[in-house]
């Protein structure tokens, strides 16, 4: 078990996409791109829906478009174009995201990164942090059910060896909100893509920039004496 004191998180779990770093509309061309190569019609508004979700359901719907390839074909490919346009573009970090992850490691509180891409891509963007950012990696493929289901945030606290009720996740998706709330952690909802609406259940921050330790703890705190 990790040690930590009574007024601090005993983790920080954290979601990728969105939440970290802003991939969101990476993988909304690939999405596009895929479909479009098979004849298909895929939106804004369709790749949208899909904010949060696992990848594998993503590969449904977008199979539903007339991508005639198996799911994992499709997140495979999915994935190695998102790549793609990382090595091109590189990792456009969510604002005061960085900051945040250092300083909560600074004070030697555990985390994990909780995501629904696949374990290559995880490890990619955890590669390019420049610091040891991460003691976990739960990933799409480590899971039976995606978000919004609790388990993604029940196995890190697990595996972490820590209760999940003093957590705290970071979240900017519907369903990862919805994942991090079912799951007992206090949840901060981070939008980005989409619209996420104010809660008792969560707190809703504009952005990460100028949060600190003592805003997660004071979060935690809220959400355990509520």
């Amino acid at each position: 078990m990790w040690v930590v004191t009574h007024t601090t998180p005993a983790a920080v779990l954290w979601d990728m996409d969105g939440t970290l770093i802003d991939t969101e509309p990476y993988w909304m061309l690939a999405q596009a791109e895929l479909v479009d190569a098979w004849g298909g019609e895929w939106s804004h508004e369709d790749a949208l829906s899909l904010v949060g979700s696992g990848l594998w359901n993503s590969a449904r719907a977008i199979q539903s478009r007339g991508v005639h390839l198996t799911e994992d074909e499709i997140v495979d490919h999915l994935t190695d174009r998102v790549l793609e346009q990382l090595s091109q573009f590189g990792a456009p970090w969510r604002p005061g995201a960085i900051a945040l992850l250092q300083e909560v490691r600074d004070a030697g509180i555990p985390t994990a990164l909780v995501t629904m891409s696949v374990r290559r891509m995880a490890e990619h963007i955890v590669s390019q942090l420049g610091f040891f950012g991460f003691d976990l990696i739960v990933s799409g493929e480590d899971v039976e059910h995606p978000k919004p289901h609790p388990a993604p945030y029940l196995q890190a606290a697990s595996q972490l060896g820590v209760d999940i009720v003093h957590c705290v996740a970071v979240e900017d998706s519907v369903p990862g909100v919805a994942s991090a709330v079912a799951s007992g952690a206090a949840t901060i909802a981070v939008p980005f893509m989409v619209e996420l609406p104010k809660s008792d259940s969560h707190a809703v921050w504009p952005s990460l920039e100028g949060r600190g330790l003592s805003d997660l703890t004071a979060e935690l705190t809220r959400v355990k004496t509520a």
